[in-house]
């Protein structure tokens, strides 16, 4: 996405939720973040994809706006020698929500949305179902983006010996793949659900 559609995807958020924007201040630190040099996969390329697709796909969502806001969020953290990014990103989106002024009810429901990412259950309620497809369309990438992100992913992990770190990511992978469905949206499903047991399995068995 453009800076300016960006820009614009947040503004939106904010406004549906009936609070102005915060100041640039956040949206440049968030931005910040996503720019790390540990981060290789986690970045505004990432962000900017989920981004995309939540354009595509916000239809579907009973609360739009804060599954965008759970987005922007949802690796705002990431420390790859942490087990908490989730619950630390979880809690910086429920503070900078209330204190724009959004209700506790709608903060506790991004709050609940970004720790949905840690990706440790299948997800429950249509927010839920939205937010981790786009999480996941990567999985369902054409081959060539594919291979990159399984190349970022092993760049962020490289300091794991390769014969630790291979074995765990094809257990990781592989979670995904004994799913019933990897993706639980009927049109995200339809777009992306075969390529991602192909790309899966290609990458399994690599």
């Amino acid at each position: 996405m453009s800076p300016e559609a960006l820009r614009a995807n947040w503004n939106a958020a904010w406004h549906a939720l009936g609070v102005a924007a915060p100041d640039e201040a956040l949206c440049a630190e968030l931005q910040r973040r996503y720019a790390e040099p540990q981060r290789h996969y986690h970045t505004m390329q990432h962000l900017g994809e989920c981004l995309a697709w939540f354009e595509r796909e916000q239809a579907l969502a009973e609360h739009p706006a804060e599954v965008a806001l759970a987005l922007w969020f949802h690796d705002a953290i990431y420390d790859v020698h942490a087990h908490d990014n989730e619950a630390r990103s979880a809690d910086w989106a429920r503070q900078a929500l209330l204190a724009a002024g959004v209700n506790v009810e709608a903060a506790e429901r991004v709050h609940a949305l970004v720790m949905a990412t840690r990706h440790d259950a299948v997800p429950e309620g249509r927010d839920a179902e939205l937010l981790i497809d786009i999480d996941l369309s990567i999985l369902g990438a054409g081959r060539e983006r594919f291979d990159e992100y399984e190349r970022q992913v092993h760049a962020e992990y490289g300091f794991v010996p390769e014969e630790v770190r291979l074995p765990r990511r094809r257990a990781i992978l592989q979670r995904f793949l004994d799913r019933k469905a990897i993706y639980a949206t009927p049109r995200m499903h339809a777009q992306l659900e075969a390529q991602a047991r192909i790309n899966l399995q290609r990458s399994i068995a690599g």
